[in-house]
């Protein structure tokens, strides 16, 4: 049987960097292990060179199969000041290091590992348990979850419940440590601004061009802020905050369920409460400017790329309104997005199990539903009518930074937290009833 630890640190070591992928060898070196312990797998693919792997371990009919899907590509290291090779693997201090030691295959190494010990316990599971190791999830899943979820649904059919990143990690707010697990996601919306101003010879200047535009437009999405909104998935997590906090923190916790209120409670409380702030409104980061072909030129127009996230429930029609609104009139805001549905309402019957695995191995901790501010494959398989749950159940020290390692430098992942993951998710696959 293949030990967690070394099957992660093999699998860190084949660089997967996306682009370009090349997940081909990790899927095959997965595919090997699975096929030792006796489990079915095929190989689907849209390109070769980055193949999908789906695996399975039959059930007794007694409830519908489950899903567990974890991506094999990382995204890059360039520029990043790390303290290890980022893809050596190697054992440090008590942690895995490299890229992928958390997003995801350390989590892809949790589900293996609880698959290959279901299947080596000879107690087949109440319904059928399907593993997906997926390409290409940092670069929209193309090649990966989007091309299974348009071309083979079939291999998902009865699924009501997946399970994949993120969720389980501990988050302390208020004093109190809350293990969020993701029930919805954000949608992914790319923004392109465009300013527009008198250009000209570069040794006569002119003042309120498109550069001095662009100026003013990033500095008020510097400084200002979309509106809040609650909507379903991040009420329930603020109403559950709610009830585990007291006194002040429980007040202002409450102050964020009202659109009115939330605002200036972020702003008055972003040192305490700016975790969640991701998760309350519509979200826009600039990421490439492109202007001007010539050092004695003033451009006439430049570019602005924004990474925008939305939260379900709106349009991107309606996101780029905000938008429009904070920056301006004078300022083009042109749009594109993927074309998703979500799930009307999150389906949380899968969350008490899941919130029970974590409670039993943390009496202190709360599980809360989350609403996760990044996109997952999660959203291509809702489009299937699954609902997908974050769920990578870990304990980390209480200094590890989660948010700020993840695509980060010096990406680790405590050893005790994988042995943690592949326990609880065994635990998961053993007790799961549909």
């Amino acid at each position: 049987m293949t030990d967690p630890v070394t099957l992660l640190q093999e699998l860190i070591r084949y660089d997967t960097t996306n682009p370009p992928g090349n997940e081909h060898d990790a899927v095959r070196h997965i595919e090997q292990v699975l096929e030792a312990a006796g489990i079915e797998t095929r190989i689907v693919a849209h390109d070769a060179t980055r193949p999908n792997l789906i695996a399975r371990i039959p059930g007794r009919g007694q409830a519908p199969p489950l899903l567990l899907h974890a991506h094999i590509d990382v995204v890059p290291t360039n520029h990043q000041p790390w303290s290890h090779d980022p893809f050596g693997g190697e054992i440090i201090d008590g942690y895995i290091w490299g890229r992928g030691a958390l997003d995801m295959k350390g989590g892809a190494v949790m589900m293996i590992d609880a698959m290959v010990n279901l299947a080596g316990s000879g107690d087949p599971p109440a319904g059928d348990i399907i593993l997906a190791i997926l390409s290409d999830e940092e670069d929209g899943g193309t090649v990966g979850a989007k091309f299974l979820v348009e071309e083979r649904a079939d291999l998902f059919a009865g699924v009501k419940y997946a399970v994949g990143e993120f969720g389980a990690f501990p988050l302390t707010v208020a004093g109190v440590r809350f293990y969020p697990i993701q029930i919805a996601e954000r949608v992914s919306v790319k923004f392109t601004l465009t300013m527009r101003g008198q250009g000209g010879h570069g040794s006569v200047p002119v003042q309120g061009g498109a550069m001095a535009l662009l100026g003013r437009t990033l500095s008020r999405i510097d400084k200002k802020r979309l509106p809040v909104h609650i909507v379903e998935a991040n009420r329930v997590m603020l109403e559950t905050m709610v009830a585990h906090t007291t006194g002040a923190s429980q007040r202002a916790l409450k102050s964020l369920l009202n659109e009115r209120t939330a605002g200036a409670t972020l702003a008055a409380l972003r040192s305490q409460l700016g975790v969640l702030e991701p998760v309350l409104r519509n979200t826009v980061s600039p990421t490439i400017v492109a202007g001007g072909e010539k050092d004695n030129v003033i451009p006439s127009e430049v570019t602005l790329q924004l990474d925008g996230r939305m939260l379900p429930g709106f349009t991107a029609e309606q996101f780029a309104a905000e938008l429009q609104h904070l920056v301006g009139k004078h300022v083009e805001v042109r749009y594109t997005t993927e074309s998703l549905s979500a799930l009307a309402e999150p389906d949380l019957g899968l969350f008490d199990l899941l919130a029970a695995i974590v409670t039993e191995r943390d009496s202190e901790g709360v599980p809360v539903p989350f609403l996760l501010p990044a996109v997952t494959d999660g959203r291509w398989f809702n489009q299937l009518g699954i609902q997908h749950y974050g769920f990578l159940p870990m304990r980390l020290p209480d200094d590890f930074v989660f948010q700020g390692t993840v695509h980060a430098a010096d990406e680790r992942i405590p050893v005790e937290a994988l042995h943690h993951g592949c326990e609880a998710m065994l635990d998961l696959l053993r007790r799961y009833r549909g």
